[in-house]
């Protein structure tokens, strides 16, 4: 049976004019192949950079594809590296307005809600993997408290019980968008990142329990 892996990435926010995290999951779109014995296809899709809105678009796409693996994808300018983030918490808290012009602050995103939801990645493999391609990464314990994070909750809420593997991965900067701030923030080029997200995937789909091993924590 064909496995469907759903790979999400942001429109531009903040008066940019790119996100290398949708740059990066569009250049996947439609790829097929097979891992650890199971054939995938990959289904692509943007989300606003709205709150609200981004977690109601989530939801209406895993309620059509009903994937068995879901991976969101955002910018988290300024990190060096891949951030496989380990842990989504329950809190709005947005130091820069969203594309809607909302900026809330020490919101709740779901009253009913956990605090927190962990990924249900292979984390610590994803990173082990990506780390032997001679790829800059670690496991991130924060997304932030922007419309990343709240994806990711709103990810793991709505998935709740069902047998899926879901979670969030952080992206640099691209090296054009590092170009343009005088503060010269670290980058990391487009095929890196597409091929990051590509070994993500595979080893997701090979990976039954992820390996426990210290470290690889950056932030």
């Amino acid at each position: 049976m064909i496995k469907t892996i759903l790979l999400t990435g942001f429109e531009p926010f903040n008066g940019a004019t790119i996100n290398p995290a949708w740059e990066a999951v569009r250049a996947l779109a439609g790829w097929q192949g097979e891992a650890g014995g199971h054939p995938f296809r990959v289904e692509v899709r943007q989300l606003p950079c709205v709150f609200g809105q981004a977690n109601r678009a989530i939801a209406g796409m895993l309620d059509e594809l009903h994937p068995d693996v879901v991976i969101a994808v955002g910018q988290a300018g300024g990190r060096p590296e891949i951030s496989v983030e380990r842990v989504a918490i329950n809190v709005d808290d947005a130091s820069i307005l969203d594309n809607g012009g909302q900026q809330p602050v020490d919101t709740r995103i779901a009253e009913d809600g956990p605090a927190a939801y962990f990924s249900t990645l292979p984390i610590k493999a994803i990173v082990r993997a990506l780390r032997a391609r001679g790829l800059l990464a670690g496991v991130s314990q924060t997304a932030g408290t922007f419309v990343c994070n709240h994806v990711f909750y709103g990810l793991m809420h709505h998935v709740g019980p069902a047998p899926i593997r879901a979670g969030f991965i952080h992206v640099p900067f691209l090296p054009q968008q590092a170009a343009g701030r005088p503060e010269a923030p670290p980058s990391m080029a487009l095929d890196d990142i597409v091929a990051a997200i590509r070994i993500a995937v595979e080893v997701t789909l090979a990976v039954a329990e992820d390996v426990m091993e210290q470290g690889g924590a950056t932030h």
